[in-house]
């Protein structure tokens, strides 16, 4: 793996330098939109709307719209004024719970490496957040960006968890959400059985991109020549109407996948 930033954690006094790795990888294809009468590549061109012609890359400018139809222009130097200065450091700023913490928050993983001579103080950084069950909330300068993260330890690493900021969560107020729906607790105690009946460790190995695999085997059929038949679709489901009916099988259903996985 590759770096992608180097640095250090500081922790109350103590610097431990570290790298950061991209802990995740893309897993779609790639796919290019082409002429359909030649296979020839569709090129994209900047055209601007008032003269429908090309404009060159030099008589470009950014412009950020107040109103309707009305930018302001700001030049690549007003904006490097106003940037972030790059940092070297993730200083932690508190220690919370992880729990405390929404999913709605958390935008994307990263590895963090003690550098040469580091090891040591990372060890004892991890240790420490094993212990107290804490997680370390620091903000640093990422590719231009402020970003705000989460520390917590992963195995015999620390992962670094990139969290969006308050500002960027949506309200769910403009949702039409149930609120005063009548459910009895005959219903509730069924849905916790079935939920109950269908408890197991999370094991994400067990769980597989099978549209990409899809497109995958498609695109080497194709390639030689061959015609690969499409799966047979899956059955519509009935809307469901009586929810007492839909568990009591649900959960009878449940029932006899455990008894068939046991023998």
């Amino acid at each position: 793996m590759k770096s992608i930033w180097k640095g250090s954690i500081a922790f109350g006094l103590v610097n431990i330098p570290v790298r950061l790795y991209s802990a995740t990888e893309s897993q779609s294809l790639a796919s290019h939109m082409l002429h359909k009468k030649d296979l020839s590549r569709i090129r994209f061109q900047r055209v601007a709307e008032s003269t429908g012609k090309e404009v060159p890359a030099e008589e470009i400018v950014k412009g950020y719209e107040v109103e309707k139809n009305q930018f302001v222009i700001l030049a690549d130097e007003e904006l490097r004024e106003v940037a972030p200065e790059k940092s070297t450091g993730i200083e932690i700023q508190e220690f919370v719970n992880e729990a405390e913490i929404s999913s709605l928050y958390f935008e994307k993983p990263y590895y963090l490496e003690p550098d040469k001579g580091a090891g040591k103080a990372f060890a004892l950084l991890r240790e420490a957040l094993m212990k107290t069950g804490k997680v370390g909330i620091a903000q640093f300068v990422l590719r231009n960006r402020d970003s705000l993260c989460m520390l917590k330890p992963h195995g015999q690493g620390l992962v670094l968890n990139a969290l969006r900021f308050a500002s960027e969560i949506r309200s769910m107020e403009e949702l039409s959400l149930p609120s005063s729906e009548k459910i009895s607790p005959s219903e509730v105690s069924l849905a916790i059985k079935l939920i109950e009946g269908m408890a197991d460790s999370f094991d994400p190995t067990k769980y597989m991109d099978t549209y990409t695999d899809e497109v995958q085997k498609l695109i080497e059929a194709k390639a030689k020549g061959q015609k690969r038949e499409a799966p047979a679709p899956k059955a519509a489901k009935d809307n469901v109407i009586d929810l007492v009916a839909a568990l009591q099988e649900s959960l009878g259903s449940v029932k006899k996948g455990k008894k068939r996985s046991a023998a």
